[in-house]
């Protein structure tokens, strides 16, 4: 069975990823750069700030803009009537009731709509690098069940598994990692288990045979 440890060691030779893909300036722009990427890739959501960002630049410009040109303005994101919504609702409370700051605890980021732990965790370790919980994104999903340290199906589930095998210090830094290695490597589609570091000793190794543990219900 491969460790956490020679996972992580391996990785961060490997690879020497920003704390984020996101294009951002400040807490905010993360923010928003986050809830954009739910189900839309960091490549397209970083083209839609590059504009956005010149046009909304505090949560105020979200508050007072019609939402009908957020979404618009969003609109080659995936779901962009629903995170026009979001955007504008979690401006307006943060000028309401956290004096235009976002804020700094996952119990307070939790309260912003269309923000759950996934997100909370990123702007806290990125922005103001607390490790309060690891990301669980699809790439960290599917390297966290192939490589056995999790069965949880869910994230939620995959979540917990990791915040007990991972050092804390490391809760930060592991999405990112897990990200470069799950766009190089272990892809959800082709991946190349056969230049794999990890192949002798991966559960789900394709050049061994093995079954593919990354999807849920596998």
């Amino acid at each position: 069975m491969i460790t956490i440890h020679r996972i992580i060691a391996v990785l961060e030779k490997s690879y020497t990823p920003p704390k984020s893909f996101l294009t951002h300036q400040s807490p905010f722009q993360l923010l928003v750069a986050t809830v954009l990427s739910a189900q839309c890739t960091d490549v397209r959501v970083n083209i839609i700030t590059q504009s956005l960002f010149k046009k909304y630049r505090m949560p105020e410009d979200f508050a007072r803009a019609p939402l009908r040109q957020i979404a618009a303005d969003i609109r080659t994101c995936s779901y962009f009537n629903t995170k026009a919504r979001y955007l504008q609702e979690l401006s307006r409370m943060i000028i309401r009731k956290f004096h235009g700051r976002v804020p700094d605890t996952m119990e307070e980021l939790m309260q912003l709509p269309g923000v759950g732990r996934k997100t909370a965790s990123i702007i806290l370790f990125v922005a103001y690098g607390k490790r309060e919980g690891i990301a669980v994104d699809t790439h960290v999903f599917r390297v966290a069940r192939r490589l056995g340290l999790s069965k949880g199906t869910s994230p939620e589930k995959v979540e917990l598994d990791l915040m007990k095998a991972v050092p804390r210090e490391k809760w930060g830094e592991l999405n990112p990692l897990f990200i470069s290695f799950g766009r190089d490597i272990c892809t959800a589609r082709n991946r190349t288990c056969e230049v794999c570091p990890f192949r002798k000793e991966c559960p789900s190794s394709n050049a061994l045979g093995r079954k593919d543990l990354g999807k849920a219900g596998k």
